[in-house]
């Protein structure tokens, strides 16, 4: 039997906001456990939550970018369940009015399918703490640090297929968010994390299947890993005549198995009731029109504009736009250079290749856009060929103090032009070399690289291989 694969995200973005969201202790990741905590997060009683209105534009601001309605009045819940990294045993959230409902992202996976994921909603909430465990026995120590951090979770429609496809989505949300600025998505840090709700049936069948849940997975590799395992490990169940229960399940990503922890919840077990706390939110729509006028250029409409306006394949621009360093970068030096397509060909080959070499992020690069600008336009007019040029762009990679006409001016790297020295070169060689030449008029032209190779060794890879090209032909073919 042929089965298909049911998948839901349910993801969980921290706001990069200075404060949380219903106090003024610090949201910034790491310190020391429990200093970044009030009377207000950590839920001690006669303590009133107000809401951080950051927090609200954040929020707004990515309702707007993932084509959601925005409703104008909207309110907090609490959500009552009892946790120990969760101090005050009920949690802020909405569940009844949401701030955004029935958006739509629009995606392409790294196999070039086209995809549309439906939004049923956008939620904000607060963040609970972490569980310390300890390594010299059965103890855990709580941190609230992290209570009342801002979250937003976007919860999707079951509309995805396979692992790719809910890849490629989250890739789409974690740029999207990165070039809005409301999130820094460190996935590494719990910035950005996803539960899965998968389930299987039938191919052909419009009837969903028993769903579990995988809560918090913070990488693209280990999402992946759990859906395929997942979905395997549902379909054989059903296949062996076992049932699939509804409960939520651990992934241990160096295991690559998940285990059952719990069954899975419903909204009526965390007997949601509205948060006594906190009046109803009324978003003026003036604010909201400003809003939605103050967003950036998203990742996905660069996609486009690169290919539309530089000429670049799809492949090309959806890497340039895929970090928002790596744009900023791609674009200050077009600017500069007014070459995208002589810039494209260095970000993507060797600066990429210098990036996983010295393991180097995005947020890392320290190219100066205008000695990178410099560089394009020596490599375009003939200033250095470029075997020359790749040791320069890798001076430029290093250094961010880095002088591109100097260093060329200094070290003799001009490319040589003069057909006289470059005749003379290679006639050394060919002279040289009679046994190979011998090799070469009997037919084996494979040789004629070896002639190219010591040629410009001779010149100490400086001379235009074009030319080195024709007069090595025309030599060799002259040859007696």
């Amino acid at each position: 039997m042929k089965w298909e694969t049911i998948i839901g995200l349910e993801v969980h973005v921290e706001l990069a906001t200075k404060s949380k969201i219903f106090c003024g202790c610090s949201t910034e990741f790491g310190g020391a456990p429990n200093t970044h905590c009030c009377p207000v997060c950590s839920g001690m009683p006669g303590t009133l939550p107000v809401l951080n209105k950051k927090v609200l534009e954040y929020a707004l601001m990515a309702g707007i970018a993932l084509g959601c309605r925005i409703n104008r009045y909207n309110k907090f819940d609490r959500k009552n369940y009892f946790y120990p990294d969760l101090p005050k045993a009920y949690q802020i959230s909405q569940l009844y009015l949401p701030f955004a409902v029935d958006g739509r992202v629009e995606y392409t996976t790294r196999s070039g399918e086209k995809k549309v994921v439906r939004i049923r909603e956008i939620h904000m909430e607060e963040d609970a703490g972490k569980l310390i465990h300890s390594s010299y026995g059965d103890y855990s120590y709580p941190d609230f640090n992290r209570c009342g951090v801002p979250l937003i979770e976007i919860v999707s429609e079951p509309d995805m297929r396979s692992a790719e496809e809910a890849v490629g989505y989250l890739m789409w949300l974690k740029s999207t968010f990165e070039y809005l600025g409301i999130s820094d998505v460190k996935m590494e840090q719990g910035s950005m994390r996803a539960d899965i709700n998968l389930s299987v049936r039938p191919a052909g069948s419009d009837k969903l299947g028993v769903r579990t849940e995988m809560k918090n997975l913070n990488s693209f590799k280990s999402i992946k890993r759990a859906i395929i395992d997942e979905s395997q490990r549902q379909i054989e169940l059903l296949e062996a005549g076992g049932t699939v229960i509804q409960e939520t399940r651990k992934w241990d990503d160096n295991k690559g198995k998940s285990f059952s922890m719990r069954t899975k919840e419903n909204a009526q077990d965390y007997r949601y009731f509205p948060e006594p706390d906190i009046p109803p939110v009324l978003i003026d729509d003036e604010w909201l029109k400003s809003l939605a006028r103050s967003l950036p250029e998203l990742a996905h409409e660069k996609r486009e504009r690169y290919i539309r306006d530089y000429g670049l394949t799809e492949y090309d621009a959806a890497l340039l736009t895929e970090k928002k360093q790596l744009a900023e970068l791609f674009e200050r030096t077009v600017a500069l250079c007014n070459d995208p397509k002589e810039t494209a060909i260095w970000m993507l080959g060797d600066m990429m290749y210098l990036m996983n070499r010295d393991s180097v992020a995005a947020e890392e690069l320290n190219i100066d856009p205008y000695q990178f600008a410099d560089f394009v336009k020596a490599v375009r007019n003939g200033i250095i060929n470029r075997t020359v040029a790749k040791s320069v762009f890798e001076k430029i990679f290093a250094s961010h103090d880095f002088n591109v006409e100097k260093y060329i001016e200094d070290n003799n790297l001009k490319q040589i032009d003069d057909a006289g020295r470059i005749r003379e070169a290679a006639l050394q060689v060919i002279t040289e070399n009679p046994k190979t030449v011998e090799q070469y008029k009997s037919g084996k032209t494979k040789v004629f690289a070896f002639f190219i190779g010591q040629t410009m060794k001779k010149l100490h890879g400086k001379a235009n291989p074009a030319l080195v090209n024709e007069i090595v032909t025309e030599l060799l073919n002259n040859s007696d």
